[in-house]
């Protein structure tokens, strides 16, 4: 992939998976359990529409694959006394935030970080 082409594809992830993940550093904060710090750094990045790099945008591909079965836990989806693993997903942007980075692989291949 040329520089070029990794310009035209949007790293900034779209509202929704922004929104995601300011719930889940809400919930967090109320219940004080979900994610590692990595997943507070990601929440904040997506939080904040920050531009990702490609490697990021990878990383964020790798848990979801790791950690789908936490979407099969005890009170997954439950706002009123979330899982931690519930809390840990919208910290990564959620259902939308995977869709979103799965899509976002499929354009950049193995593309290099600039």
């Amino acid at each position: 992939m040329r520089e070029a082409d990794n310009d035209e594809i949007d790293l900034r992830c779209p509202q929704i998976v922004a929104d995601n993940a300011a719930m889940g550093l809400r919930l967090r904060g109320i219940f004080g359990r979900g994610g590692t710090e990595i997943g507070v750094a990601r929440a904040t990045q997506l939080k904040n529409r920050q531009k990702l790099s490609p490697s990021t945008v990878r990383r964020m591909v790798s848990y979801f694959a790791r950690h789908k079965v936490d979407k099969n836990g005890r009170n997954s989806g439950n706002e009123q006394d979330p899982s931690a693993g519930y809390i840990a997903w919208l910290l990564w942007g959620g259902d939308e935030g995977r869709a979103w980075a799965l899509g976002v692989k499929q354009k950049i291949g193995n593309a290099p970080d600039i």
